[in-house]
């Protein structure tokens, strides 16, 4: 067989032979898009191998894009980008700015002969079981956000076990899985104890919670604080129509209710950080100067693509939870 060569007393599996074989033979033009490759049975026959070990060096070179397989008919050369080691299925939940960050900083990490397809689910469970389904057996390597999706843990688990990575939310369900992730619960609490000296001027403590979005962790977090420590609470499902009191600090995870909240506060003649208060979620620089600094609670999203991308690139299976922090501005 001129394209596959595979020997005995090598010091290499075998399976790993035939890739290497299928891939010189790409490089040397031996093998070209669309070509047809020789039958599991027809190399196994060969070099007297099981069919197991074949399908092995198919399926890795199916999950890096490099063949695909017609039932039936057998597998074909779809790319001849043999450089491409490791081909990673992202799916995000949406576009934004923290999103972003962790996407170029994971790219910036992950190295050489990596390529990275991203897709959203846009909080859909249809859209995020149809993405999942289609990709599977396709990638090497699947990074999922599953944020508050409920059934999301059955979905991912169609997926295959060691290959599977969760991004910036877990849960109880995902436990046997590695993860960089924050943990909501901890985070709020931890960050209003340490901002409790300036939290203690003001009467009433208020988050805007819709839940669709954001994490459960966060509302259950903020009470557990209220509770502990006695501070008059309220959860709000939006702020629309609402009037500021003075002596309210409101904790905001969406940008757009933060945006809402200070222009009501304006309109009000209400002063920023001596009338109300406002804790937001997820540093950005404008919240550095947004009406004289914004105080933040945020994780480092830079540190959380790296730390994927290094996990992955080691082969290492942790749980790693991302370090968050209180950013004390003037509107505490």
């Amino acid at each position: 067989m001129k394209i596959i060569s595979v020997q005995n007393n090598q010091g290499v599996p075998k399976y790993k032979q035939i890739i290497s074989s299928i891939e010189k033979a790409i490089e040397e033009e031996k093998l070209t898009k669309g070509e047809r490759l020789p039958s599991i049975n027809k190399v196994c026959l060969a070099f007297n191998l099981s069919r197991d070990t074949v399908l092995q060096a198919y399926d890795e070179l199916k999950k890096r894009g490099i063949i695909y397989a017609i039932p039936g008919k057998g597998y074909y050369i779809k790319s001849v980008e043999v450089t491409i080691k490791q081909k990673i299925f992202l799916l995000f939940d949406e576009l934004n700015i923290f999103k972003e960050d962790i996407y170029n900083s994971f790219l910036k990490n992950i190295g050489k002969g990596v390529q990275v397809d991203i897709f959203f689910h846009h909080f859909n469970i249809q859209v995020f079981k149809k993405l999942i389904d289609d990709s599977n057996g396709n990638y090497t390597k699947y990074i999922i956000m599953p944020t508050n999706l409920s059934d999301a843990a059955s979905i991912i688990k169609t997926l295959p076990v060691n290959e599977v990575y969760i991004l910036d939310q877990t849960n109880p369900e995902l436990k046997t899985y590695p993860a960089v992730y924050q943990n909501f619960v901890k985070d709020i609490y931890d960050t209003l104890i340490k901002g409790k000296s300036r939290l203690n001027k003001y009467k009433k403590l208020i988050i805007i919670f819709p839940g669709f979005r954001e994490p459960l962790g966060m509302k259950e977090g903020f009470l557990n604080f209220c509770n502990d420590t006695s501070f008059d609470s309220e959860v709000i499902t939006e702020f629309k129509d609402r009037e500021i009191k003075t002596g309210e600090v409101y904790i905001i995870p969406s940008d757009r209710d933060l945006v809402s909240v200070i222009e009501t506060a304006n309109s009000q003649k209400l002063k920023l950080g001596s009338d109300f208060g406002i804790i937001s979620y997820n540093e950005t620089p404008l919240k550095k100067v947004v009406e004289n600094g914004i105080t933040t609670i945020s994780t480092n999203f830079e540190a959380m693509g790296k730390i994927l991308a290094q996990m992955i690139s080691k082969g290492e299976r942790k749980q790693i939870e991302n370090k968050c922090a209180l950013i004390l501005r003037n509107s505490l």
